[in-house]
């Protein structure tokens, strides 16, 4: 046996057989101990009079930097209810699908027919004590799968949000300016229909928190797509069709690819 080979052979006898141990983790909120964020949610859960209902994309469970349990955790019991699939209702959506069928339940969707979430009644004057706020978290091509798929969300009634801000997650990039991630667009939602600037305020504390913590310790500050594409600083190749989005069509080309424009609020990462 050569030498050579000998040293291998003790290196890999030396190998533990047990895996390492991992990082402790919160069991709040799941993440590692060291980034949790969980002292930044409020100390009481805030009690908002509209429910959210979120229809997320199994891919978007698996990301490590998730917004949606923000949302949930810092919501009261019963405020926040996150199904998942690729197709909704299915049968073991237990309670979706009346839901999905109540007068008072809309969805945030940029579709054509899609109205200013800012023109919905407001509440008890429009005659409605609440309303069901239902959010597809996912990318833009997760989410619009999520919506082509699923027929019974094509008869309810469709909102947008209409906003010049900035997403205040940084440490993710968004496909265009003025995307925001899934906890941002339900905080500024509740905000709009219950008029309360403190629901914004409250639930993006985590969020901010988490960005300032990633950023510390060596993450950078994320540009939009958008953005990096028309400074020509975006490293890879686009489609034939965002690059008309971007830079400009004709009226023709504008009003057949007017279902899928990316550059109101709706789905989200």
């Amino acid at each position: 046996m050569s030498e050579d080979f000998q040293e291998v052979w003790e290196d890999l006898v030396g190998i533990p057989a047990d895996p390492p141990s991992m990082r402790e983790l919160c069991e709040n909120c799941t993440r590692p101990k060291l980034v949790c964020w969980c002292s930044y949610l409020p100390a009481t859960p805030l009690v908002t009079k509209c429910c959210i209902v979120i229809l997320q994309h199994p891919a978007e469970e698996k990301r490590c930097l998730r917004t949606v349990p923000m949302l949930s955790l810092g919501l009261a019991p019963g405020l926040c209810h996150v199904y998942k699939g690729k197709k909704f209702p299915q049968q073991r959506h237990t309670g979706l699908e009346d839901l999905m069928h109540a007068p008072n339940s809309v969805l945030l969707y940029p579709s054509p027919q899609s109205v200013d979430l800012s023109d919905l009644p407001k509440l008890a004057s429009g005659g409605y004590d609440s309303y069901n706020l239902f959010l597809l978290d996912g990318t833009w091509p997760q989410a619009k799968a999520i919506y082509h798929s699923s027929p019974l969300l094509h008869s309810m009634k469709q909102v947008k949000l209409l906003t010049t801000g900035t997403s205040e997650y940084v440490i993710r990039t968004q496909p265009t300016e003025g995307c925001l991630s899934t906890l941002e667009t339900a905080a500024l939602a509740l905000t709009i229909l219950e008029n309360r600037e403190v629901i914004r305020e409250t639930l993006l504390k985590p969020l901010k928190a988490l960005c300032d913590f990633q950023l510390d310790h060596g993450a950078v500050t994320h540009q939009s797509k958008e953005y990096l594409i028309k400074t020509r600083t975006y490293p890879k190749l686009i489609g034939k069709r965002l690059s008309r989005l971007l830079n400009g069509v004709s009226p023709n080309a504008a009003e057949s690819d007017a279902s899928h424009s990316d550059k109101e609020v709706g789905p989200n990462q």
